[in-house]
């Protein structure tokens, strides 16, 4: 059984999208959009997925990075429209939409994939 207290650890998947936007010359504000993107999807995955151990894929090929953080749930996330603001959860995917260039979900064998891409200004 996993905990819901802590996230599991997420330093590696930052730290490879670090290493891959930095070689490639990207901006300090669009890296830290993606940051703030990936982190939102793996905890997604954490917390609504049931993933201890989200998984994380991190392409980089001309000038569009595509980030996608898979878990084994096939439940479908839906984005609130916001409109309460009392709501202390359930604006991190709008929060994705915005940061980002495009979003989107893909089912898989097993669970589902969410992901993101962002387009460099280069």
């Amino acid at each position: 059984m996993f905990s819901l207290e802590f996230p599991p650890d997420w330093s590696a998947a930052r730290e490879e999208l670090r290493e891959a936007t930095a070689r490639a010359g990207w901006k300090p504000e669009l890296v830290a959009d993606a940051e703030v993107a990936l982190l939102e999807l793996f905890v997604n995955a954490w917390r609504h997925g049931g993933s201890m151990a989200p998984i994380v894929v991190i392409a980089l090929i001309d000038h569009v990075l595509r980030v996608s953080v898979s878990d084994e749930s096939p439940i479908v996330p839906i984005q609130r429209d916001g409109s309460d603001l009392l709501e202390v959860s359930g604006r991190g995917l709008r929060l994705v939409r915005s940061l980002t260039d495009r979003f989107g979900t893909e089912p898989r064998k097993s669970g589902k994939s969410c992901w993101f891409e962002l387009d460099s200004a280069a």
